[in-house]
This record gives C-alpha cells, structure tokens and sequence, in this order.
C-alpha cells in the first residue's frame, strides 16, 4: 500500500509539472485560409488573435465574427489534443477522467 501511494504522489508531481509547461506551450488554430489565426496555450487560454487587414476591408462584420469563432475552436481544440497528449504520458495511457 505505501508503495502505491508513492507511486500516486510521484505521478501527482509529475503531472503538476506538466501542467506548468503546458502552460508556456501555445498551439494555432486558423480559419478563413489563415486570414484569421488564434494562439492558445497548452492550458486552453487564448492568448493572441490575429486578423488579416484585408479581412477588415470590404467584409461584413459576421463573416468576421465567424472565421474568428472557427478559429478559436480549432486553437482549443488542439490545446486539448496537447494537454492529453502529454499527460497519457504521465499517466501511462491510463484513463484518468476529470483530469482535463
């Protein structure tokens, strides 16, 4: 039993420093043929959004509003794919749910 509870408080470490590098991680997600990309960190916290000038020009403001709502969801998307990818390897491919 002690061993395995050394084993729990080793893996709890480890993923607490996963966690912190994802953190400094960031990941881009980008819609409209990269006329609107948006920067997340490895955490799911968008942290930048960029917007060509040329789709401010003659555009109307929802097709602006949608490429940036596609392109925040694909950024999140693959903040997630980071955050499990390297935390299966902390936990070994167990499934440990709740944890993202």
């Amino acid at each position: 039993m002690d061993k395995i509870m050394k084993q729990a408080q080793k893996m709890q470490a480890q993923m607490a420093k996963v966690q912190e590098e994802l953190a400094g991680e960031t990941v881009e997600g980008s819609a409209g043929g990269g006329m609107v990309t948006v920067t997340a960190n490895g955490q799911g916290d968008v942290v930048g959004v960029k917007i060509d000038p040329e789709v401010l020009g003659d555009e109307d403001a929802e097709m602006v509003e949608d490429l940036v709502l596609a392109a925040v969801n694909e950024a999140l998307r693959r903040s997630k794919e980071l955050a499990a990818e390297k935390m299966g390897r902390v936990t070994g491919g167990l499934g440990m749910p709740g944890l993202f």
